[in-house]
């Protein structure tokens, strides 16, 4: 067992968090760094995504779903972890993780988009496994990314999420934790059969919500300590270049911890390269695939930039990283040092709506894919999912998941290889509708329009400027 704990620590610390940068460097030359230069854009489109055409699933509600899927424990729990691991050097590469991966979460968006399919319903579906399938030619492989999705994030992540709930009621209130075990999986399962429409329009409601409300609270906790800010930065600065112990601690963290914990915990909350924004934001009804890919820009630095960022302020700021604490106890030490009892509260109802949201989105994931391996007949193996998760999140709510979690990261490593394999493969695609958009931009098209009936793999790639749908 403690082979896996090791093996998945190894992997995310050496080998996937420099493949990932590395992809996030790529596109960000490839595509002239759109995340500086076409921020403000993202924002306005961000505004004009409220309502999807003819009643279908909008961008924003697209956006909010899948920032619930990002905002789970990585937001949380994985930032006090990386400063406990890694000292406050930790957050200087989130940031430098984020920033690079903004430009991954946007060229995953955009080959969702292009390469999706339509459902009898209306609706669509798509993800790495379609532009696999489609732009690289292998259903096998396809499938096989499917069934670690289903097991990796639609089972396991699922469960974690759960535990991570009824541990913070349980840190709160005296009772089993079968009992909030038991009420989460039926509110989950309440919004979920209700499809993805039904998805998206909770995710715009709750999302937003805990996002102002998280930055209130600490904002309020920054404002309480001030006059600490500047060595707060001064601390992360030095420990992301020097590896001296920061804020006066006692703790000895070198640059090598700082990057490997700043990197990995960076990628778990935000989910570039994983492939996930593509499955959530495919079943977007926008007019072109680069507005929602500039959406699934913006949700990566409102995850990592801002929520991260927060979480690890609230924790530098209040001294409490020096209480020997760690994970959510170490989040409640920091918000009860200055809120009192009332913020482990706090932090309980940001744990439940942050898991809550991520539960959501991780079983979305796993029925998009079992709708993909089985297509016309997935109707049957969804049901049976749905029955099969149901127990496993009434049981992780009082199991140890360690175990789970070095599970969950082996399993994510694999579908981050092949996701990065696709998408270096499929680069050119990305380019072509990304540079057709702002072709139709400069050409005076204050609203570009993509032509979602035709073929990508049929287009010539050389005239950026066809595949205009229709005024």
């Amino acid at each position: 067992m403690q082979f896996l704990l090791d093996a998945a620590t190894w992997l995310w610390a050496n080998v996937i968090g420099y493949v990932l940068l590395a992809v996030g460097l790529f596109y960000t030359v490839k595509l002239g760094f759109p995340q500086l230069r076409h921020f403000r854009r993202a924002i306005g489109t961000m505004k004009e995504s409220l309502q999807g055409s003819e009643g279908g699933v909008s961008g924003f509600g697209t956006l909010m779903a899948a920032l619930g899927g990002q905002l789970g424990t990585g937001s949380l729990v994985g930032v006090s972890s990386a400063l406990v691991a890694g000292g406050p050097g930790a957050v200087f590469w989130m940031w430098v993780t984020a920033l690079l991966g903004m430009t991954v979460s946007l060229s995953e968006t955009v080959l969702g988009q292009v390469f999706r399919k339509r459902e009898k319903d209306g609706g669509y579906t798509g993800g790495p496994s379609y532009y696999i399938e489609r732009g690289i030619g292998s259903r096998p492989l396809g499938v096989l990314i499917a069934i670690l999705y289903v097991l990796g994030i639609g089972i396991a992540i699922s469960s974690l999420q759960t535990n991570s709930i009824a541990n913070a009621f349980t840190g709160v209130v005296n009772v089993n934790p079968l009992i909030p075990g038991i009420v989460v999986t039926i509110l989950a399962y309440l919004v979920i059969v209700g499809g993805m429409k039904r998805l998206a329009d909770a995710s715009s409601i709750i999302v937003p919500f805990m996002v102002i409300t998280y930055f209130a609270v600490v904002m309020y906790i920054i404002i309480t300590n001030i006059t600490s800010l500047p060595a707060i930065f001064g601390s992360i600065f030095e420990g992301a270049f020097t590896g001296k112990a920061a804020v006066g601690g006692v703790f000895g963290w070198t640059v090598a911890n700082a990057f490997r914990n700043g990197v990995a915990r960076g990628l778990f909350s935000n989910d570039a390269g994983n492939g996930c924004a593509a499955i959530m934001h495919a079943s977007a009804d926008v007019r072109h695939p680069v507005d929602q890919g500039l959406l699934g820009m913006i949700g990566t630095f409102i995850t990592t930039i801002i929520i991260c960022t927060l979480t690890a302020m609230a924790i530098l700021m209040t001294g409490s990283l020096e209480s020997g604490k760690d994970g959510i106890l170490l989040l409640q030490a920091a918000f009860s040092s200055v809120l009192g009892a009332f913020g482990n509260w706090i932090v309980f109802i940001a744990m439940f709506l942050f898991g809550f949201t991520t539960l959501l989105a991780d079983m979305h994931y796993g029925e998009a894919n079992l709708t993909y391996i089985f297509k016309e007949k997935a109707k049957g193996p969804i049901w049976i999912y749905r029955i099969v998760l149901a127990v496993v999140l009434v049981i992780s709510s009082v199991v140890g998941l360690n175990v789970i979690w070095a599970t969950v990261d082996l399993l994510l490593g694999f579908i981050v290889f092949i996701n990065i394999f696709a998408m270096l493969y499929l680069s050119k695609y990305v380019k072509y509708v990304y540079d057709n958009y702002f072709y139709q931009v400069k050409n005076s098209k204050d609203k570009p329009r993509w032509n979602y009936d035709v073929d990508i793999m049929k287009v010539d790639l050389s005239d950026v400027s066809k595949v205009k749908d229709k005024e």
